[in-house]
């Protein structure tokens, strides 16, 4: 099976990697790729063509939040519930058995996600945890934390990406505190590059060292002035950190979609859900 919703990927100089792309054609997913004008000749050397989308805009110094808005939008105009949108640094997509981290051979993982996702009225976000996240295997999602990198978006929400650093936080961030549901899947996985480790992205202009603040610290800073009441900026396995506290939203509820019924089991998960009508 391959998803239902459309996959964008934002990239920018990383044709020559261009990870997500090749995960995603060797599990024959079909996907958009992202690109900003002046690189487009470089991307339809090695992609094929009907599969790049140009941006109307180049070299803004904003990080990915035009690009990732104008995918929001782009989406919206297609008549699309929902979209997905990827990172350029994803290796390949795994899938949980007994334990074992497991590479899957097709897109059925979108399409069970985004199934799940569609018995709810409430959840604005879902995505896949990343390998490396991915210790004991106690439970298939998790629910109300953040989300990044794969991520599926609910086109209505009244939001839309902001700031330079950390958007994918403060994102889910924002939906948590009006009350919505994000959905973290441990049963899917996205083995990723770590941030600042690729060339290209945002890694050369927006999280590179210099004298006065590192990269990774500037990151953290942006965070807390968004979120000062649930964000602390931390030194954690030798490098700064932002830091969240999630449980304030242990009580947001999923709502079931009227006529659906919950499947057999989902209450040992822990979830608090109520039907539409209540």
């Amino acid at each position: 099976m391959n998803p239902k919703y459309p996959i964008y990927v934002i990239s920018k100089g990383r044709w020559k990697s261009r990870l997500t792309s090749k995960a995603l054609e060797k599990i024959n997913v079909p996907y958009h790729i992202v690109v900003e004008p002046q690189e487009y000749n470089q991307y339809a050397s090695v992609i094929d063509k009907k599969k790049i989308l140009i941006l109307p805009f180049s070299n803004l110094e904003q990080g990915s939040i035009p690009v990732r808005n104008w995918v929001w939008e782009h989406s919206i105009a297609a008549g699309d519930k929902r979209h997905w949108i990827l990172d350029d640094n994803i290796r390949s997509f795994r899938r949980v058995i007994n334990g074992k981290r497991l590479y899957v051979a097709d897109g059925t993982i979108f399409k069970v996600a985004e199934d799940f996702v569609n018995r709810y009225k409430n959840i604005a976000l879902a995505g896949f945890q990343y390998t490396w996240f991915m210790v004991n295997f106690k439970k298939p999602f998790s629910l109300n934390s953040r989300i990044y990198s794969c991520i599926l978006i609910d086109n209505n929400i009244p939001y839309r990406w902001r700031g330079r650093y950390n958007e994918d936080t403060d994102l889910s961030i924002r939906v948590l505190e009006d009350g919505y549901c994000t959905i973290l899947f441990y049963a899917f996985l996205i083995d990723k590059m770590r941030t600042m480790t690729m060339k290209g992205g945002n890694t050369d202009k927006l999280y590179q060292q210099n004298k006065q603040m590192d990269g990774r610290l500037k990151m953290a800073k942006s965070l807390k002035r968004q979120h000062p009441d649930i964000v602390k900026v931390v030194r954690k396995w030798g490098r700064w950190q932002h830091s969240v506290n999630y449980s304030r939203f242990k009580y947001n509820k999923l709502i079931l979609r009227e006529g659906v019924k919950i499947p057999k089991g989902i209450n040992n998960y822990n979830m608090r859900i109520v039907k539409e009508s209540q």
